[in-house]
């Protein structure tokens, strides 16, 4: 049994489910995502993703018009397995299409980048054995990455934020999505930590140092999976 969030961006409210295995995520329709397979190879009792995901999933699965497998889509910060920020970690990013032939992924990728539902859909020339496209959100606070989080800040960022900080050793009081005041404090302590200014905001700073602490070193004793 999973415990999913799902996060609404255009209402600003966190929905909790509750699923098996073989059920299908919330919001998939015509049945083309089970809980396992937006699992991927994460061990986490707990799954998150966004609403607008799984509505830009649904819209291109209906526009290809054919299964589209896929292999890789939600893992917990320090589970690692991708990118320093990656999308991945914040359940809204898809890489597929690795069993099929290079027209049909070209096809998958021209649905995909002609929809207008995805934030990002990387070139081909950057992804030779499969298709990439995920549904940030927000302005990213470096280059790339994750939007600048504060006080009263939701979402599947805001749940990153907590993961890492309660893996690290600095407690949210849970694991909820909101970044409410323990989230706050927090914050502060791990930038007092770290020699960043102590202002409770993570903005590029905060979340290079975060990110590079914990992604990929495993769970701790702290790790909150409820």
């Amino acid at each position: 049994m999973a415990k999913i969030f799902v996060y609404d961006t255009q209402q600003n409210t966190l929905q909790t489910y509750y699923r098996n295995e073989s059920d299908f995520m919330p919001y998939n329709t015509n049945g083309t995502m089970r809980v396992r397979e937006f699992r991927g190879s994460s061990d986490s009792s707990v799954l998150w993703t966004t609403r607008q995901a799984m509505e830009a999933w649904n819209r291109t699965r209906a526009a290809y018009g054919a299964p589209i497998p896929f292999r890789y889509a939600f893992k917990r910060i320090w589970e690692g397995g991708h990118g320093l920020m990656s999308q991945h970690y914040a359940g809204i990013s898809f890489d597929v299409g690795q069993a099929l032939s290079s027209s049909q992924r070209r096809r998958i990728y021209n649905v995909a980048r002609d929809s207008g539902l995805w934030g990002y859909v990387e070139p081909l020339s950057l992804t030779p054995t499969w298709v990439h496209f995920d549904r940030r959100y927000g302005r990213p606070a470096c280059s790339t990455g994750y939007s600048t989080l504060r006080l009263d800040s939701r979402g599947c960022y805001v749940l990153i934020l907590q993961d890492a900080l309660n893996t690290l050793g600095y407690s949210t009081a849970g694991l909820d999505g909101r970044f409410g005041p323990a989230t706050y404090r927090a914050v502060q302590n791990f930038q007092g930590d770290y020699n960043l200014t102590r202002d409770g905001i993570v903005g590029c700073a905060t979340w290079e140092k975060l990110c590079s602490r914990v992604k990929g070193n495993g769970s701790s004793s702290t790790t909150v999976d409820p």
